[in-house]
């Protein structure tokens, strides 16, 4: 006869009451208590006349329903004449928010952003409730829309954010062996035919211009004289930040190598960073050089001072562009490589001087990346003419 199964409770698991020993939860699946309180989870089961036992992790870091898909496996694995403890040793399939929450657990250690840790945390478990208690081979293009569906317009910055994070989770299964083909959660060449295009996307507050319509923009650039002009063009080929182009000296800058060195004293990470210049941008440097007054490269009206800090927004003013914003342009080219570029996601990161994966890693792509982000930034200037 069929034991009762689910004969535990949230309430009852979590109470302070419970003797210590074992509650059956039927099915060989039992909440250990001991002597101290401490609580645990066991799976029994009889293998030729012998009981034999297994722990299935501690309560409450294994919540009940977990133990319970835990337990369920292993019932499985007793009635197909298999060893529940010998099955163990290999990672059984997990299910798509076990799956993020190893990969987040992994990465975790090479973010120093408390805030970017807890973001990710927050859009995987809270957005990805739908389809969390789904078994990670099990997801599909049906599954990835129903979590980013409900938010892709009214959230457009949030949603492309998730959407990344959830391709991320599904190469990690795939590199883990629990899931093969194609990931559902592309954008290039698959999402990108079905979800709606985004019109304006935004990172924080920093409203960004949609990539399709810089090229325009930068056209009208050209046709101006201004020195701000040049800075903000400068800036949006390179895809830095405004301080770093308002203190760009022409001692950081190889016009032979084609490399811009920014110390790392000027950098958000503080880590030096080198910028492959494309065609168009070294094009701006050498005008400017002939002409150069100043050890800055974008001089100011005040002797060897750079531009004012809103010499570039107030231009953005006047162009009747203010809606966006200068940092913006980052965004714009971020996700021009994510929707129309086959370059790996590592390499546009690197190109935005953002910090990804360990410390091994980093160094591996400090030697080998520069020359793919000099392919890139030149996609990028030609795609901007």
């Amino acid at each position: 006869m069929t034991r009762t199964l689910h004969k535990l409770s949230d309430a009852k698991a979590k109470s302070d009451n419970l003797k210590a020993g074992r509650h059956s939860d039927g099915g060989g699946l039992y909440l250990n208590v001991s002597p101290t309180g401490t609580k645990s989870w066991v799976y029994m089961w009889t293998r030729n006349g012998r009981r034999r036992e297994m722990g299935l992790g501690a309560y409450p870091v294994f919540s009940l329903a977990n133990a319970r898909r835990k337990a369920e496996q292993c019932r499985t694995n007793v009635a197909e004449g298999h060893d529940p403890i010998a099955a163990k040793t290999q990672q059984a399939e997990p299910t798509f928010g076990e799956c993020a929450d190893e990969l987040v657990s992994s990465l975790e250690k090479s973010w120093r952003n408390e805030k970017h840790r807890a973001q990710w945390r927050m859009t995987l478990t809270e957005y990805c409730k739908p389809i969390a208690n789904i078994q990670v081979s099990d997801i599909g293009t049906d599954e990835v829309l129903k979590v980013l569906k409900p938010i892709w317009e009214t959230k457009p910055e949030t949603a492309s954010r998730l959407r990344g994070r959830m391709e991320r989770v599904l190469d990690y299964a795939k590199a883990k062996g629990w899931r093969t083909g194609e990931n559902p959660a592309l954008w290039r060449g698959h999402l990108k035919n079905i979800l709606p295009p985004r019109q304006k996307l935004t990172r924080g507050h920093h409203a960004a211009l949609p990539y399709v319509d810089v090229p325009q923009f930068m056209r009208r650039l050209g046709q101006s004289e201004a020195m701000a002009a040049r800075a903000l063009e400068f800036l949006i080929l390179t895809a830095a930040r405004s301080g770093e182009v308002y203190g760009a000296q022409w001692s950081e800058i190889d016009l032979d190598a084609g490399i811009w060195t920014i110390p790392a004293g000027r950098m958000k990470a503080g880590k030096e960073h080198r910028v492959p210049l494309s065609t168009s941008a070294l094009k701006i440097l050498r005008e400017l050089y002939e002409t150069r007054v100043s050890d800055f490269v974008f001089p100011g009206h005040r002797s060897n001072w750079p531009l004012s800090s809103s010499a570039m927004e107030m231009l953005m003013r006047r162009m009747k562009m203010n809606a966006f914003t200068v940092h913006g342009f980052r965004s714009s080219f971020r996700d021009w490589a994510g929707d129309e570029t086959p370059f790996p996601r590592e390499i546009a990161e690197a190109a935005l001087a953002h910090r990804v994966g360990d410390a091994t890693e980093q160094a591996y792509r400090r030697a080998t990346a520069l020359t793919k982000r000099r392919e890139l930034m030149q996609t990028w200037s030609d795609f901007l003419k």
